[in-house]
């Protein structure tokens, strides 16, 4: 099945913040919460989503996952040149799609965006306390950066070094 991306529109606002909050809801019945549901609703998101922050993964046609791409992270990265990088967020995938494919799909387009901007890395973070998590983004091929103290939050950040483009 073919998995398309697209930047969502301020239409899009409440299925990225639909995705998200089913995503947030299944983390805290496994007793992973991740995210507070106030910090995942419309209006809390709708300045992100108007401003080109967000996108949508669809899978035949319908909305997948969601990613939020963004060009400076002063909050979680604020040690490192801001130019040289862009950095992830707020990846979620619908249940139904769980797997592996939405999310990974999306990641890939994250370096392919990253690359066609010129920057030399991808940078996330995720909650130090999640080791499979942090087998994913490994897998994928991200490298352990550091550890981060962010007001209440432990993370741990990662890299995924962009390959020069080739013509």
């Amino acid at each position: 099945m073919y998995i398309s991306i697209r930047q969502a529109t301020t239409q899009d606002t409440v299925i990225v913040s639909d995705i998200l909050l089913e995503a947030a809801l299944w983390l805290q019945q496994r007793g992973i919460p991740l995210w507070h549901d106030s910090e995942l609703s419309p209006e809390y998101i709708s300045e992100d989503v108007a401003n080109g922050l967000f996108f949508i993964a669809e899978w035949a046609g319908e909305p997948a996952g969601t990613i939020k791409f963004q060009l400076e992270d002063l909050v979680f990265w604020p040690d490192i040149p801001q130019q040289e990088s862009a950095f992830v967020h707020r990846l979620a995938v619908r249940r139904r799609y769980s797997g592996g494919k939405v999310s990974s799909a999306l990641l890939a387009w994250a370096v392919e965006r990253a690359q066609t901007l010129g920057k030399l890395y991808l940078r996330l973070d995720c909650e130090a306390s999640r080791p499979q998590l942090r087998t994913v983004y490994e897998s994928f091929g991200f490298r352990y950066h550091s550890d981060r103290q962010v007001g209440a939050f432990f993370v741990s950040r990662y890299e995924y070094e962009i390959p020069e483009q080739t013509s």
